[in-house]
């Protein structure tokens, strides 16, 4: 079923739990989710696949739509902390997500030169030059992690056949630092497995890679909207702050969201 669907190609401003007040951009159809991933947790539901027949927003229409809605923040001195791309999937699966990202550059240079420019991303698209070479531009380069076991990986975010764990690490690896990670921390079960990336095990593999890639900042967080699987349950405070604090001893900023 699905949970949260955004209805627009520009969205919000919204009021995040982790960037603030912050203009989304959809890259994606706007009445269904488009993912190459097809997570448990995911709060626009389940993935129905990525069939390039689904409409997309175009690059002009993008450009046009974002402008226009900055103009309007700014005569109506809306203040907005982030221009954020978010939405129905992966953004970075657009056709046309770099050249998106120069036009979006140049808009906020213009119109808001002091809003950062973030991307939500499962980092599968890393290999690809065009993709690399956007997501270094911009300031906020926020990649998912949600277990560093493939095994906990393919149960949890169910990614497309190739998906490779060490290929991802190896792609984070090459931004030197210049990323976030996200990791999303949940318990329960689907389909008879047990579900849980907070277990000694997994944290413990987890802060290995923390270790290795070297992130500018974590950021650490739970469910917070309805789930399309119902057995899924939130990661408790305690149990979040304890992760937090691992990652803190290793001298890397954590935002906790709760």
């Amino acid at each position: 079923m699905a949970t949260f669907l955004f209805d627009d190609i520009i969205f919000g401003p919204v009021t995040s739990r982790r960037l603030g007040a912050s203009l989304g951009i959809n890259l994606l159809p706007t009445g269904r989710k488009f993912c190459n991933f097809n997570c448990l947790y995911c709060e626009c539901g389940l993935s129905v696949g990525t069939d390039q027949k689904n409409q997309l927003p175009g690059r002009e229409e993008i450009r046009s739509r974002l402008e226009e809605k900055l103009l309007e923040l700014v005569e109506s001195k809306a203040p907005i902390d982030r221009i954020t791309f978010a939405g129905n999937g992966e953004p970075t699966i657009h056709p046309d997500f770099s050249g998106i990202i120069e036009d979006t550059i140049e808009i906020r240079n213009r119109i808001f030169p002091m809003v950062k420019i973030a991307v939500l991303s499962n980092a599968t698209q890393l290999e690809k030059p065009e993709i690399f070479r956007a997501l270094g531009k911009i300031e906020m380069n926020i990649l998912k992690l949600d277990s560093a076991i493939e095994e906990t990986v393919q149960l949890i975010n169910r990614p497309p056949t190739g998906y490779s764990l060490d290929r991802v690490i190896e792609g984070m690896m090459r931004f030197q630092g210049r990323f976030i990670l996200q990791t999303l921390f949940l318990t329960g079960s689907t389909e008879g497995r047990a579900v849980d990336n907070t277990s000694e095990e997994e944290v413990t593999n987890w802060i290995e890679v923390v270790k290795k890639v070297r992130p500018e900042m974590v950021m650490i967080y739970t469910i917070a909207r309805d789930t399309p699987i119902r057995t899924l349950q939130k990661a408790a405070p305690g149990v979040l702050d304890a992760i937090a604090s691992k990652v803190r001893k290793l001298g890397i900023p954590v935002q906790v969201s709760y």
